[in-house]
């Protein structure tokens, strides 16, 4: 692991082409590295959730909280783990974070009951919001604005799903070979190694001058919030939307996210400024990565269910079948930033999510028959290379007018707008798949709830293309 030189007490200080190259992409290094292992244990878990539920006997419901326990816990939490981050210590809050991560999957890996494996991941999601807020936030302080910085967010953007098609074999591996445990207590060794090296290797560095205050009643609200309307919308599908089971917990949902919204405009440290939401390209861009996270988060989960259940490949064979899809992502997001400087940065944004809502409208068509290249193959990769496309150009608009003293404030905003809008479209589409498949277990209603899933998904695609058509900055090229 690359060493982290010591850095003046000030996030300014450590920006700009001052800094010696071959330490900045040592940064870059260091950074990608912690993004991808928090993505690597949401794609790791996908592939095994059907060996999951026949070992732990676990329901439907169950199964996708499986992923939105720690999706949930970990955008929630995001921000107060950024805030932390930068108050006590960069290199501190990471052994902290990852340490917490390490014995979570250790639990998880030795679960018994289906309450143990989702209370572990919980825990996962608390270490993972702790240790991955500093990924995005130690390249926008460390590049001046331009070619360089929008590289290295390509680079981040890149191995990030690097860790969604290595997530998908490993766990394939893992759960043929072993058992499904072994893609969590997989994290055991490497976590322990990494904390060995960061501890030796990693120099301390903290906001200059920061109150050290934590805003925790904001990140408490804003995490209930969220995972009492996604409850509520899961209820929905066995209870129906007028039933109280369902409208319970979306009315508290909805109360605790107005209570947040009124404790951030009042507290004197809030975890989100609202003043920042008055930059346009900071709302309009979050609002975007929102929308498209609703549709383009759940494609991992259908596509591991329909390969296992309804086509009957093993867990390897479902994990390798996959492989394509997050390469495609690799290769549009280091596409991106060449084609930025053609198109800018809003065409390439609202190209990327059209190309993708086609994807989802091929991949809607699928059913229990499929062929591997018509049915994966051809609709994963426009799927994935329109999700590549458009995710590089909504990090750079949404960063692009932060002060240094808010660029932590501004990267986790983005992660975290991102992850709870694919937490809540999981709960969504889960409901809308359940809908259709109806208690019906054969391969073709299988089949067809998750194919109804891909068509809602590309409907909130192409919505958000429109939305983003009206909302985002005037298109700007990148050199």
């Amino acid at each position: 692991m690359a060493r982290m030189t010591a850095q003046p007490a000030s996030d300014a200080a450590t920006s700009g082409p001052a800094a010696p190259r071959s330490r900045l992409w040592a940064v870059v290094l260091a950074a990608c590295a912690g993004q991808f292992l928090v993505v690597l244990d949401v794609s790791v878990v996908n592939v095994a959730l059907p060996s999951m539920r026949a070992d732990l006997h676990l329901s439907g419901t169950g199964l996708q909280w499986v992923v939105n326990t720690y999706t949930l816990t970990f955008s929630g939490l995001m921000l107060l783990g950024g805030r932390a981050a930068d108050l006590f210590g960069r290199k501190r809050m990471f052994l902290v974070g990852l340490a917490l991560f390490t014995a979570a999957s250790l639990a998880g890996g030795l679960a018994q009951q289906p309450w143990q494996l989702l209370a572990a991941r919980a825990v996962q999601g608390m270490g993972a919001a702790v240790l991955a807020p500093a990924t995005l936030t130690i390249l926008t302080t460390s590049f001046p604005e331009g070619p360089a910085r929008t590289r290295a967010i390509g680079t981040w953007t890149a191995v990030g799903a690097g860790g969604g098609a290595a997530g998908g074999l490993v766990g394939g591996l893992l759960t043929d070979a072993l058992s499904w445990r072994w893609v969590l207590l997989i994290n055991v060794p490497v976590g322990a190694l990494v904390l060995a090296g960061a501890a030796v290797w990693f120099a301390e560095s903290r906001a200059d001058g920061a109150r050290r205050r934590l805003d925790v009643p904001g990140a408490v609200l804003v995490t209930g919030g969220l995972a009492a309307v996604a409850y509520g919308i899961v209820r929905t599908e066995s209870a129906g939307w007028t039933a109280p089971d369902a409208l319970g917990p979306l009315f508290a949902g909805l109360v605790l996210l107005g209570a947040f919204v009124a404790v951030e405009a009042r507290t004197a440290v809030p975890l989100v400024p609202l003043r920042l939401f008055g930059h346009r390209s900071v709302s309009s861009a979050n609002a975007a990565i929102f929308v498209n996270g609703l549709a383009m988060f759940a494609m991992w989960y259908f596509l591991s269910l329909y390969t296992q259940n309804v086509l009957d490949y093993t867990p390897l064979q479902a994990g390798v079948a996959l492989i394509p899809h997050s390469l495609s992502i690799v290769l549009g997001s280091k596409l991106a930033p060449r084609l930025m400087a053609r198109i800018g940065d809003r065409g390439l944004a609202m190209t990327g999510s059209a190309l993708a809502g086609l994807g989802y409208l091929w991949q809607g068509a699928m059913d229990a028959q499929g062929g591997y290249l018509d049915t994966l193959l051809g609709p994963g990769i426009v799927m994935a290379l329109g999700a590549g496309f458009a995710a590089t150009p909504l990090a750079t608009i949404a960063t692009s007018a932060a002060a240094p003293r808010d660029a932590g404030l501004v990267s986790g905003l983005f992660n975290t707008c991102r992850t709870m809008g694919g937490a809540l479209g999981l709960a969504i589409l889960s409901t809308v798949a359940a809908s259709r498949i109806a208690g019906d277990e054969t391969p073709g209603a299988l089949a067809a709830g998750y194919a109804r899933a891909f068509q809602t998904g590309a409907a909130v695609l192409f919505a958000c293309v429109l939305f983003m058509a009206l909302a985002l900055p005037k298109a700007s090229r990148r050199p």
